[in-house]
Order: C-alpha cells, then sequence, then structure tokens
C-alpha cells in the first residue's frame, strides 16, 4: 500500500462503499497514514483525497447508506488527529446528535454553522438562521462562518458572526482546526444546528454535548424522496423547532437598484466541477440570447485571475461583437448576489446564482451537468417562488441545451 497514491486508495474506498462491500482495511490505514506526512505538500494531497476522493462523492449520492459508511470511516480518521475522541466516542455522538427530535430548552445562544460553500448557506442554512430567529427572540444568534459567507447576511438584524475559516484545500490539522474555536464557543449554555456542516464533519465532531447539538442530515433526510434541499430543511425545522413557515433568505451588506431597465444576470461559476459547464459557444450565445430579451446583461466575472474569469470574458468580448450589451461584475459573491436581487432574470450553471436566486424571488433558468444521480439533480434544485426552469444537460449539445432556455424564457 506504501506505493499506492492518496487518489487511488480512495478510489478503492469509495468503490467498496458503493458497491455495498467492506472496504479494505489496509487502504485506509494507509490513506490515513498518508494524511499525517511530516511533508506538507504530500498531507495536503492525501487531505484532498480523503474529502474530494471520498468524503464528498459519498455525500454527493443522498444514499442514508452511504451516511453511515462515512461515519465509520471518518471517525476513524478524526480520531487519529483528535486522540481525546476514539472513534467510538465520535460515533456515538454522531448517532446522538443526528436524531430528530424537538428542542425542549431555551438557549441563550444559538450558533448555526455555515455549510462554507454559498449556495448552500443559502438554500439551507438561511432556513435554519430564520427559524432560529422565530422560535428564539430573545436568544443571541450567531452565523458561524468564513467572512465571504457572512457578507450574505451582514445587514440583518439580531445576527452575529463568529468568523470559523475552512480551508478546502488544507491539510487534515487545518481543517479540523474550526473544531476546536467552535468548542470553545459552544462551551456555555447554547444550542448548535448544524446544517451538515463541514466545520462539525458532518455532526461526527463534539462541538458541544450531543443533547444540545441537532444535526440537520440532509444527506439522509428525506430518504428516496425527491424533494430540495431547502424544502427538506423547512420541514426538519418544523419538527424540531416548530417553526411552520421558515424560508430561505439573504440580507447582503449590500444593495443594487437598475431603476426601469429591464437586466438579466449570468454566472458561469462550476463551483470547481468542470463537468458543469457546457461546451462553447453555449456562453457566448446565452449572452447574445439574453440581451436580445432584456437588453443589459450583467455576469459575474469570477474570482480574479481564474479560469471563470477567462471564459467570461472571453464570451462577453465576443457577444458584443455582435451587438449584445454586456456588463462584467467584480467583486464579492455577496455584491452579486444583491444585483441577481434586483434583476429581472437569472441564468447559469448549478452554483451558489441559482440559490440567490430562488430565495429572492427572481425567475430562472438554470442548466445542470454533471450531478452524481438524479436524487441529487432533485435535492439541489432551485426552490423559491418564482418560476425556475431546470434544463437537464447531460448527454445534450450546446445547441440544445440553449434552445430549451429559449423554450423557457417564452
Amino acid at each position: 500500500m506504501a506505493s499506492t497514491s492518496p487518489t487511488d486508495l480512495a478510489a478503492e474506498l469509495l468503490r467498496a462503499c458503493l458497491a455495498g462491500e467492506p472496504w479494505p482495511e489496509p487502504a485506509l490505514d494507509a490513506l490515513i497514514q498518508a494524511a499525517f506526512d511530516p511533508q506538507t505538500a504530500a498531507a495536503a494531497e492525501a487531505a484532498r483525497a480523503l474529502f474530494a476522493g471520498l468524503a464528498e462523492p459519498l455525500a454527493d449520492r443522498f444514499e442514508p447508506r452511504l451516511c453511515d459508511d462515512y461515519a465509520a470511516l471518518f471517525s476513524r480518521v478524526f480520531a487519529r488527529a483528535l486522540p481525546a475522541f476514539p472513534p467510538e466516542a465520535l460515533l456515538a455522538h454522531y448517532r446522538a446528535a443526528r436524531r430528530v427530535r424537538p428542542v425542549r430548552f431555551e438557549p441563550a445562544r444559538v450558533i448555526v454553522l455555515s455549510r462554507v460553500t454559498l449556495g448552500a448557506d443559502i438554500a439551507v442554512t438561511s432556513v435554519l438562521l430564520d427559524a432560529a430567529r422565530q422560535r428564539f427572540p430573545r436568544a443571541e444568534i450567531v452565523f458561524a462562518g468564513p467572512q465571504k459567507n457572512w457578507e450574505l447576511f451582514e445587514r440583518a438584524p439580531r445576527l452575529r458572526h463568529l468568523p470559523v475559516s475552512y480551508p478546502r484545500a488544507g491539510t487534515l490539522p487545518e481543517r479540523l482546526a474550526a473544531f476546536h474555536a467552535l468548542r470553545q464557543a459552544a462551551a456555555e449554555d447554547c444550542l448548535v444546528l448544524d446544517p451538515d456542516s463541514r466545520l462539525a464533519q458532518l455532526g461526527l465532531l463534539p462541538v458541544c454535548g450531543p443533547d444540545r447539538h441537532f444535526l440537520f442530515e440532509s444527506r439522509a433526510y428525506g430518504g428516496d424522496g425527491e424533494a430540495s434541499l431547502t424544502a427538506l430543511a423547512q420541514d426538519w425545522a418544523r419538527r424540531v423547532l416548530g417553526v411552520e413557515d421558515a424560508v430561505p433568505w439573504m440580507h447582503p451588506r449590500f444593495a443594487c437598484e437598475f431603476g426601469s431597465q429591464p437586466v438579466a444576470t449570468v454566472s458561469y461559476g462550476v463551483g470547481e466541477n468542470p463537468a458543469k459547464r457546457v461546451e462553447d459557444p453555449f456562453e457566448e450565445e446565452l449572452l447574445v440570447l439574453l440581451s436580445a430579451r432584456k437588453g443589459l446583461v450583467m455576469v459575474d466575472a469570477g474570482a480574479p485571475g481564474s479560469e471563470e474569469e477567462e471564459r467570461v470574458r472571453r464570451a462577453a468580448e465576443a457577444a458584443r461583437a455582435r451587438g449584445a450589451r454586456i456588463g462584467i461584475h467584480e467583486g464579492s459573491f455577496a455584491s452579486f448576489a444583491a444585483m441577481i436581487a434586483a434583476s429581472g432574470l437569472y441564468a447559469g450553471y448549478d452554483s451558489a446564482g441559482q440559490h440567490a436566486a430562488a430565495a429572492a424571488g427572481v425567475p430562472q433558468a438554470c442548466v445542470f451537468r454533471g450531478y452524481a444521480c438524479e436524487r441529487a439533480l432533485a435535492r439541489w434544485a432551485p426552490d423559491g417562488p418564482a418560476p425556475a426552469a431546470v434544463v437537464r444537460g447531460e448527454g445534450k449539445s450546446a445547441a440544445a441545451i440553449l434552445n430549451e432556455i429559449r423554450q423557457a424564457l417564452a
């Protein structure tokens, strides 16, 4: 096993889990050992294999049995990094936290954990934040998460920020650093609402006592049904917090006004999954189509210097040469979310923008490609009060996808 790469070890473990077979113990032991390599680059490579190659594919299928596999595997991983918590203790905490039961005490503080990704914090976490504000009007409500996620809610009254970072490209110890900060913050009279957060490693880490840790296990909740994650979070909030009308929402630090002119917003972000993208010339053609119908199209540039920014600027330049009115948004996602909320139409790939549009009640057309299974598409579909056309892009040409969007707009 010493000569097998971390990526191959993770793939071997994943194959066994998906097949419902016992996983090879030597592969797990070797992968854990690699995660503690004294060379930082090697340890980071093993951490990527653990999370991107194993944990995330298990989660993306939304199968309850795979939640048990994840817990059994990663309780061993985290116990190696946290010697005070043996695997059996982590599993016992997880099983208690995941149990769906009503909250029967009045906390002085409610900490709602970030999902780390922006779209999930709108579609899921914001529902729990809304329910917490309604259920506990006298408690301090705290959003624990990265700064860029906090900016989506920064202007909300009665909401405080606990800055907690999560390096998605870091080593295992770096990823677990959030646990220590959360455990200290939750030491007092506190309730922790956990929307399947990486900060608590999907309920495995005891950020507080199990009687005060309430895990919305989004990977298993809803079973074989086809409900969206937003709808499932709302149902969980009813059962756990007794709140009937919690909704997804945003209150970003930015505001945007377009006046009376019609504007469409577009994002070509793919959330680090290039399989979500539609091949050229789709992005250029969509800008031209939307400009012909809406006039001004504002497209998000993505991170400076990224592959996304290069694609966006290339498509915008080509569309402008054909007479389209294209503007490029530069800045944080929170400022673009404010722009989406002020627009009359949103279009893009399966990413954070679709959930911002859904929460803001903006009609949209969203292209899904590269999803793990049909249930994943159902779970991540935008869920809000405005019409949303979900275009399935698997196996379809750029022209066919564009035509479906054209028909939806009509």
